[in-house]
């Protein structure tokens, strides 16, 4: 037989237990390392409203998660890309990834949405502001670069464009804006 008010101990107690662990795990997560520590605004889940698609006159809308991996040594974004045409009928969509990591002093990224693959080289990083990644040139290759910038504590403006073969300046391809836990 068991007395009431043993049981309300062992609520109170594992109670006590459970804050205590989840003290520890929470302080257990990882931080993020070199380069990476500027571009922490990015963490987060992120939900985007309408974008424009600049090259096809479309819109596009969707979802983005950007987590530390790796113990702090990598950001991973995963998104969802909705796609609709100029008249705003549902056009499709695909899932991307891209892996944000510290190499030789810069950071890097490498994408793919399963039919791509870019490697961006370096990034320009105004710490807690903006990160600008840029893909390298090569003869015959476009040169990409995808821009997030802080605009509000819970709201980043991308931005994504390209130099064609042979162009001089990067034209936009889409632009937009992501929400945090929209």
């Amino acid at each position: 037989m068991r007395a009431e008010g043993s049981e309300a101990m062992n609520h109170g107690a594992f109670a006590v237990v459970l804050a205590a662990w989840a003290a520890t795990a929470h302080a257990q997560q990882p931080g993020l390392k070199g380069e990476l520590a500027g571009v922490a605004f990015l963490v987060g889940d992120w939900t985007a409203g309408r974008g424009v698609v600049v090259d096809t006159g479309g819109s596009s809308e969707g979802s983005s998660r950007i987590a530390i991996a790796a113990n702090g040594a990598v950001l991973l974004r995963q998104d969802r890309t909705n796609l609709f045409d100029k008249a705003g009928k549902p056009k499709g969509g695909f899932d991307q990834i891209m892996m944000i990591y510290p190499e030789a002093g810069t950071l890097r990224a490498d994408y793919s949405d399963g039919t791509h693959i870019i490697h961006y080289t370096h990034a320009d990083v105004v710490p807690g502001k903006s990160v600008a990644f840029f893909s390298a040139a090569s003869q015959g290759a476009p040169v990409f670069k995808l821009t997030y910038t802080l605009t509000a504590p819970d709201a980043l403006r991308i931005s994504f464009g390209m130099i064609p073969p042979g162009g001089g300046d990067f034209a936009p391809i889409a632009i937009g804006e992501l929400h945090k836990g929209s």
